[in-house]
């Protein structure tokens, strides 16, 4: 009886590895990898953003001179904002803000006529502890500029003109040779000196250029926004 007990244990643990699947000891074993679900960066809180419109002005000071006589298109602009943007007494733009741009046209001026003109638009705002924006701004004005004025609402910056100046060294030339003609031959000699003096005087503005425009590192630039920029007020880190 014991040996037919063991004989059935036996046929049925046999008849159990039959069934399971075999196991290539050899086979590299894959290790389970636990899955990682993708996260969303959290959202800007609505309550922290405050959009500035289109219009608003930045006072900026030039952190170097800019020359219409050295300057090419595509040179870069350094700034920096010399007083806070506030809205709703919340500082929304700090003083000290870094300011980038570009200049979009350079023109220098002709010999005969022709304003020099530079024109420069800022595209970047960096605030002290970083944080970056877009910033669609165009020169709005120059002030204290004693050698120019703006040209248009693009933003370009115009020189002055020199004419007063042209017909001063004319007839200044004229004057001169009218003297020595006079001291060489009277009135007949002054009379040619006078004209000679002239024909050089305007070959001498002709050859020529006027004067190029240049604006000193510090000097003062309002820039004014071309569309709207929204400020997080959390990422800029500004006390609320």
């Amino acid at each position: 009886m014991k040996r037919i007990l063991l004989a059935y244990l036996i046929l049925a643990a046999s008849a159990a590895i039959a069934q399971s699947a075999p196991v290539d000891l050899n086979a590299p074993q894959q290790a389970s990898t636990p899955q990682l679900k993708a996260t969303r960066p959290a959202a800007s809180d609505p309550a922290q953003q405050i959009t500035l419109p289109t219009g608003t002005k930045l006072p900026l000071a030039l952190k170097h001179a800019i020359t219409t006589k050295s300057a090419r298109d595509g040179d870069a602009v350094y700034a920096e904002t010399t007083f806070p943007v506030v809205v709703n007494d919340q500082v929304i733009i700090p003083a000290g803000a870094y300011v980038q741009g570009a200049i979009s046209n350079v023109k220098r001026p002709g010999r005969v006529k022709g304003r020099a003109e530079i024109l420069v638009h800022f595209n970047t705002l960096i605030f002290p502890n970083g944080y970056t924006l877009l910033l669609p701004g165009a020169v709005d004005n120059v002030p204290g500029m004693d050698n120019g004025k703006m040209k248009d609402k693009e933003g370009t910056i115009q020189g002055d003109g020199q004419k007063g100046k042209d017909a001063a060294r004319i007839a200044e030339a004229a004057g001169t040779g009218g003297l020595i003609g006079a001291a060489a031959d009277g009135g007949k000699g002054a009379a040619i000196g006078g004209a000679g003096g002239g024909v050089i005087g305007l070959a001498a503005v002709l050859l020529s250029r006027g004067p190029d425009l240049r604006l000193e590192a510090g000097s003062t630039i309002e820039t004014v926004l071309e569309r709207p920029i929204t400020v997080d007020i959390a990422r800029a880190k500004l006390k609320q």
